[in-house]
């Protein structure tokens, strides 16, 4: 597999004014291949924002290395497109300007611009809804323009931090098995963070989970089923078991760290 990120041990350490930095990451390493879809798990204040941060370009970590396409020296701001929580839709564009403001900062014409986002629209069910204003869109729409907006500048890779954090449970749901069903058709590189363990087993094909501040990882496993084969999945006994072991690693539990699957996949080897 091509792989699209590699962080390697990387720690991030903030300067407070007393005698000790605030540790925000800790030897944090993790990758991701060309097409895949990673989750990242972990409770409040473990730092998952900090890494997307650093992974995005934002933040220049304390110690290790990023490397996209497996160069450490290349310049990731504006390579990573990056999706907040909030939708932050501008209020006097219309939903299809809206969608495509990356792209006219990179220097695509309005014309050409809005042609690609009126192509994305019909896959994410935004059809009729190109000249409507932000306060006239519900929750679920206004999420899926943002992310149409993340989508079309045609970034290395998605970074999405808890896209679907501030919706309700109804919109939320609908929003996870829209973007389950469409994920296959984006030809896109992508770590979604979450709080939700049944949401990143519902989307994502590798979960890794972080523990409490400093953060560190602490377990990294792959979703035994395809995404067309998870409806229901959470009745399977497999998936229960695996619901049981990322919980444990998210609350703490494990006495011990369990071995990542890159761990796993090359002990398997020798």
């Amino acid at each position: 597999m091509t792989s699209v990120l590699e962080v390697q041990h990387v720690t991030m350490c903030y300067e407070t004014g007393h005698s000790h930095p605030l540790v925000a990451l800790e030897n944090i390493t993790l990758h991701i291949n060309q097409g895949e879809f990673v989750g990242l798990v972990g409770p409040s204040g473990c730092g998952k924002s900090t890494l997307l941060a650093v992974i995005a370009g934002l933040e220049t970590p304390t110690a290790g290395t990023v490397a996209l396409h497996g160069d450490k020296s290349a310049k990731r701001l504006g390579r990573v497109a990056y999706m907040l929580q909030r939708d932050v839709l501008l209020p006097w564009r219309t939903a299809l300007d809206n969608a495509i403001t990356g792209l006219q900062v990179q220097g695509v014409g309005r014309g050409v611009a809005r042609g690609r986002a009126r192509q994305l629209f019909v896959e994410f069910g935004l059809t009729g809804f190109e000249r409507a204003y932000p306060a006239l869109l519900s929750g679920g729409m206004r999420q899926r323009v943002a992310f149409a907006r993340t989508v079309l500048v045609g970034s290395d890779l998605l970074l999405l931090d808890e896209p679907f954090g501030a919706l309700d449970a109804i919109t939320r749901a609908s929003l996870q098995q829209w973007l389950a069903a469409i994920w296959g058709k984006l030809d896109a590189t992508c770590l979604f963070v979450t709080h939700d363990v049944d949401e990143a087993l519902l989307l994502a094909d590798r979960v890794y989970v972080m523990s409490k501040r400093p953060g560190r990882m602490c377990l990294e496993r792959r979703i035994p089923l395809e995404r067309s084969q998870r409806e229901g999945m959470f009745a399977r006994p497999e998936i229960a078991k695996l619901k049981a072991e990322l919980r444990a690693a998210l609350f703490d539990e494990l006495e011990t760290p369990i071995p990542s699957v890159v761990d796993s996949e090359q002990g398997g080897k020798q």
